[in-house]
This record gives C-alpha cells, structure tokens and sequence, in this order.
C-alpha cells in the first residue's frame, strides 16, 4: 500500500506543516528572551503547542491507515451523526472564545466540532452520490444533497461561527462535478455578485442601471421578440426580482446581522473605515506584507511581527508573517505551490474508480481552496474578516487536525484505487 501512496502529496503536506510552525515560531519569536525545544516553557508558548499537535497529527495519519479503506463509506452516516451531536450540544456545553460559542474544553486544549464537521459532510454526501440511483440532474436528489449540507450549516452558525457555515459553499465544486447543472454555480456567483452590488450601490442605482442595461438588451434583440410582449413581461420580472433581493439584502445587512458583522462589511467596502479601530488588524496586515518587498525581511527578521502589530497573526493572519519575512517572492511561492497541491488532488480525483472517492475527493478540494483563497483575501483587504485558517500554516489543533483527517483520509481511498469497484 506505501507503494501507492501519492508521495508528491504527502510531501507537499509535509513541506506545508513544516513552514507553517516555523511561521507561527517567528510570530511568537522572542529575541530578547528566546527559548529553544528542550526548555520547558517553550511548550506554553504557541509554537510549542503547535509542535505537540504536529505529533498528534502523525498519529492520526497512522490511524487513518490503519483503518480498512471501506470503513469510511460504511460509517460515514455514523461520522456525520456524531458530528451533528456536538454541533447540538457546543452551545450547552461549549465554551466561548473570540465571541464564537464553538468550542469544548477538555483541560488545558480547545477543540471546535465546526472544523471536523465538514470532514463527515464530505464523507456522507460523497456515500450519498455513490447511489446509482442518485442523479443531481433531479431536484428531488439535489434538495437532499442540499439537506446534508444545510443541516450543519445551520448548526454551527447557531454557535455564531458564521466563518465556518460560508465553507459549505465550496461543497457547490463536489456537486457540480458529480452532475448538478451548470445554472446553480451559474445562481451563487450571481448571487454573490448581487449582494456585492447591494452593498455599493443604492437601490435606485441598481435599478436606474438594470433599465439602462435591459434597454440595451432589447435593442440589440432581432425586431420580431421586440414586438412580442412576453419579452418586456419576463424583463419587467427580472427587473422585479433583482430589485426585490437587493432590498432584501439591504434589510439583512441592517437588520439582522450583528454590529460586529457589519463592521467587518463596512471595513472590507471601505479600508480607511477606523483604521485605528474596527479596521486595525486589516490595515496592519496589509503594512507588514508590504514592508516585506520584494525579497522580504529575512527569517525572524521581520519588524511587525516582533511588535504584534497584528492581532492572530500566529492563527487566521499568519500570511501576513510571510509576507513581511519572505516578501513577494515568498508568498508568490507559497501561492504557487498550493496551486500544484490542489491541481494535484483534483487529478488524484479524476482518477478514482469509485464514485464515492471521486465525490470525496472534489469535496477536499472544495475545503481547502476556500480556506486558501479567502485566508489570503481577508490578510490583503478583498474579504471581510471571518476566522478562516490557512490549511496547514495557521496556529490551531482542530485546524491542523481536521486538515490532516480530511486530506489523508482521501490519500486512503486513493492508495486503494485499484481495489474500489468503478462506478
């Protein structure tokens, strides 16, 4: 089975974890009072913990491949059950930490269920498209795909981690793949782009232009649908329906979102918005990667990071220590490699005979490429601050963890491609 490994992979795992803990080392760096691996107070600071974690995470790597190949789709029910249970129970039981009520304590370590849980969702959506009767082409089984992932969901922004609900969406990459038609991505991006819109403009804006550009439309029409009523009806709708959502999504922003939500909108729209205050930890960010050039500050070396200029700049703002140390060329060069680890990882997946990891596989990918691209926007100002990790670098035993589990669990099942039947 080692033979079959994807070692390129692993490596890439591996070469990611190592620069990730000594990235967290240089952001907790001490120069004046330094502390090496064997002194014991090394092992309170967040390196040191970090370290510890690292261990743990080769165990469960060994765990993981201990484990029979089939057991994952036998139990995936049973995985995303258990994980439904302590979604349920964090708020009665959980403790509070950086306003998210999503966290158990069990001694002097922290664990957030909302991490793990996307790992089990993966693992039952992915058993669930293996059905041969399944076909996303039929609402009837695209409103249950839908119900697996919406259940969590709603669960864990119950638990006011809205950060880690938004994740679920990269799970629209794994649906696509496995049949959901092309108008649903085609829907979200829209989406997207409406409440983007909303947020900028006002309604007579969005609605003066939505005219101008349906005039537009119907002049450039063939003159037979220009005499056909049933073309100014369906744009009258239209008109009706994007109107109708922007004031919705005006509402929401001010009606039902926390004022920390809204501040963290009112920071992304505008980065000058109390840069002492609510818009401090962006601007921060943005200075220590800029004061990093073109070749960085050097390893240790870098001057924002000594200071803790950055809020969590060991945890969600940990590119920024890159940038400042290892400047342009370091983060085009972990940019770059993390492209060749999800190329590679989309390719595994293409391969796989079973339609169950093929699933799986794209919802791995889906997971860490929305940690990625929103970690890296929220560190340079083009997303809203949400506590989304970076895979593998961010400080965080759930994060590392549940990274380590979702991605080896996926080198398993693709260890044993040639023993899965196809599908």
């Amino acid at each position: 089975m080692a033979s079959r490994l994807d070692w390129w992979s692993v490596g890439l795992y591996a070469l990611f974890v190592l620069m990730g803990w000594m990235s967290i080392y240089s952001a907790v760096y001490n120069p004046e009072a330094p502390l090496g691996i064997f002194d014991a107070a090394f092992y309170t600071s967040n390196a040191g913990k970090q370290l510890i974690w690292i261990g743990a995470s080769m165990v469960l790597i060994m765990f993981i491949f201990a484990l029979d190949f089939r057991f994952f789709e036998s139990f995936a029910p049973v995985i995303y059950g258990f994980f439904l249970l302590l979604l349920i129970l964090v708020p009665f039981l959980g403790v509070t930490i950086n306003g998210s009520h999503s966290w158990f304590k069990i001694g002097t370590a922290t664990i957030q269920p909302a991490e793990f849980a996307k790992t089990a969702t993966a693992l039952l959506l992915a058993k669930y498209l293996n059905d041969p009767q399944v076909s996303l082409a039929r609402f009837r089984d695209q409103w249950k795909a839908a119900l697996i992932i919406g259940v969590p969901i709603l669960l864990i922004i119950g638990s006011n981690e809205t950060g880690s609900a938004l994740v679920y969406v990269s799970f629209i990459i794994l649906l696509y793949r496995e049949g959901l038609p092309g108008e649903y991505p085609g829907l979200l991006l829209g989406g997207i782009f409406l409440f983007v819109s909303a947020l900028i403009l006002k309604p007579l804006t969005i609605f003066i232009l939505l005219v101008v550009m349906a005039g537009i439309l119907v002049l450039l029409m063939p003159i037979y649908l220009q005499r056909m009523y049933q073309t100014y009806v369906k744009m009258a709708l239209g008109i009706s329906v994007i109107m109708s959502l922007a004031i919705l999504v005006e509402w929401v922003v001010n009606n039902v979102l926390k004022e920390h939500q809204r501040n963290r909108i009112k920071v992304l729209l505008d980065p000058d918005f109390d840069p002492r205050g609510l818009g401090y930890q962006v601007t921060q960010s943005k200075i220590a990667i800029g004061s990093g050039g073109f070749w960085g500050k050097g390893y240790l070396g870098g001057t924002q990071t000594k200071f803790d200029f950055v809020p969590e700049q060991s945890t969600d703002f940990i590119f920024c220590t890159i940038g400042e140390e290892f400047g342009f060329i370091g983060v085009a060069g972990i940019i770059i490699l993390f492209m060749i680890f999800l190329w590679r990882l989309m390719y595994l997946a293409d391969l796989q005979r079973s339609r169950f990891a093929r699933a799986y596989g794209f919802g791995v990918v889906g997971i860490l490429f929305f940690h990625f691209l929103v970690n890296i926007g929220m560190t340079i100002g083009l997303m809203p601050i949400m506590g989304i990790p970076l895979p593998f670098f961010s400080y965080g035993g759930s994060s590392l963890w549940s990274f380590t589990i979702l991605l080896f669990i996926f080198l398993k099942l693709d260890s044993h491609r040639s023993d899965m039947l196809s599908r």
